[in-house]
């Protein structure tokens, strides 16, 4: 946070425009690095689970509700989830998520 200060104290001055812009840089790298590449990484790893779901699988609905896959339909991508013995819902792909995935 003191550096932050210090830069821009020296940017007011006027002599510190370059070392303003690298650490600017610098700071987008860091945020980079530890806040959006993760957020990548694990929106992929969601994509292959719904890709590759299969009869049988345990999944949670985006609304929180867990339940057993009972049909999948890829070319329309309709899911039907069984959340309690007779009770089938029939749900996006997209709104199907692993049951117990290790959150990051």
């Amino acid at each position: 946070m003191t550096t932050i200060i210090l830069a821009a104290q020296t940017a007011a001055q006027g002599g510190g425009g370059m070392g303003f812009l690298i650490m600017m840089i610098a700071l987008f790298a860091i945020m980079w690095f530890f806040m959006i590449r993760p957020q990548q990484k694990r929106q992929k790893q969601i994509q292959a689970f719904q890709n590759a779901i299969q009869v049988g699988t345990s999944v949670i609905i985006g609304s929180g509700i867990y339940g057993t896959v009972k049909s999948v339909d890829h070319a329309s991508g309709k899911v039907e989830v069984e959340i309690a013995h007779g009770v089938v819902v029939t749900v996006d792909k997209n709104a199907v998520f692993q049951a117990g995935a290790p959150q990051q």
